[in-house]
């Protein structure tokens, strides 16, 4: 189910020089600053390239995003491999922003770039030239790169718009820091029932006090709703606000994992923030489900969680003289150890790097 294949970057942040290999699952492990956050950093760039809003992340400062700066680093690249197509940009450092130098897509096994997609620009092209050359850059070229977004369930503030009523037609896609949990809620609820009791089920495994959501249109806006729930043994009034930070990011992943058309790829940072141990391993097991659907690539600093994984499905991000490199577990070499160590007491040890 690979969407991305491989991705290659060179000159983005930590990266000098990045080539890394996707498989079906993908567990980036590291120590801290070690650059494995700053792989998701290169699919919200990503993000906001397709969005039109490269400018407004750069902001008046390129040399955050340029490895040590435009000095030593004048310009970065991202290369995605997507298996039928490919698309590649180089952003160059022009007064106090980024430019396009190049942007250009792979399809039938050649690239189109020049006058297909331009240069100078400040935002891409993309979407202007697969308009104008749809037999060149079709739309489902368009559709897996809109598909490239990092889920991140880590504001549960009582400002967090996961708590807040919502617009009860936001349900076309499930938002990347789940604003939209209650209206794709109520989606599933009305059209994808299976799906829906399935959430339900997942949800009391790790929180038994919960009994069942309350998802409706309220009284007094037909046009909004809020996430509602009942407690088990108790007609109390609960809503996102009674949930711990726990819960509620356990419901925004079983939420996102058990979704009846899963995203090309799920992007996950740090999905194990504020759970239980048990509610890591149930997260696990509907990350490995959702790899035999779709395409999954975390960053974690979870022993438990790792332990969950087989050795072929982990990257170990390291930063050795200033720059972050990416290499696989080799299962073979580590046979030995796994005898008589799990993966996370491995990684503890110091065995399989990733450690300060």
């Amino acid at each position: 189910m690979k969407t991305v294949r491989k991705l290659k970057i060179e000159g983005f942040k930590s990266m000098a020089l990045a080539d890394i290999e996707l498989r079906d699952m993908n567990v980036v492990i590291g120590a801290n600053g070690s650059g494995k956050s700053n792989l998701m950093a290169v699919f919200r760039l990503l993000q906001r390239v397709f969005s039109h809003q490269l400018q407004s992340y750069v902001g008046s400062a390129p040399d955050r995003l340029l490895h040590h700066g435009r000095k030593r680093t004048p310009s970065l690249r991202v290369d995605l491999d997507l298996a039928d197509f490919g698309y590649r940009f180089q952003l160059a450092a022009q007064r106090d922003t980024l430019v396009f130098e190049s942007e250009g897509v792979r399809y039938n096994g050649f690239w189109h770039e020049g006058s297909s997609i331009a240069h100078g620009h400040l935002e891409s092209k993309l979407r202007d030239a697969a308009q104008a050359d749809p037999a060149h850059i079709p739309p489902k070229l368009l559709a897996h790169l809109d598909g490239l977004i990092v889920h991140h369930f880590d504001d549960t503030s009582d400002t967090a718009l996961v708590k807040q009523a919502g617009d009860l037609d936001d349900s076309r896609h499930f938002r990347a820091d789940a604003a939209n949990l209650a209206p794709y809620l109520y989606l599933l609820q009305e059209k994808h029932p299976v799906e829906f009791r399935q959430v339900e089920e997942h949800v009391r495994l790790v929180a038994p006090f919960f009994d069942r959501f309350v998802l409706a249109p309220a009284l007094l806006n037909e046009n909004k709703i809020k996430l509602e729930w009942r407690q088990r043994g108790s007609d109390a009034y609960f809503d996102g606000y009674s949930l711990s930070d726990g819960t509620l990011r356990f419901i925004c992943l079983a939420t996102l994992l058990l979704q009846p058309a899963l995203p090309a790829l799920i992007l996950l940072d740090e999905p194990e923030l504020g759970l239980h141990p048990y509610a890591i391993h149930i997260l696990a097991e509907m990350l490995e489900a959702a790899a035999k659907r779709s395409q999954v690539l975390l960053a974690t600093q979870s022993v438990t969680l790792l332990n969950q994984f087989a050795p072929a499905d982990v990257l170990v991000a390291e930063n050795t003289g200033g720059a972050t490199s990416f290499k696989r577990l080799d299962e073979t070499a580590l046979s030995q150890w796994l005898a008589d160590f799990s993966l996370g007491e491995l990684w503890e040890k110091n065995v399989l790097g990733g450690r300060p």
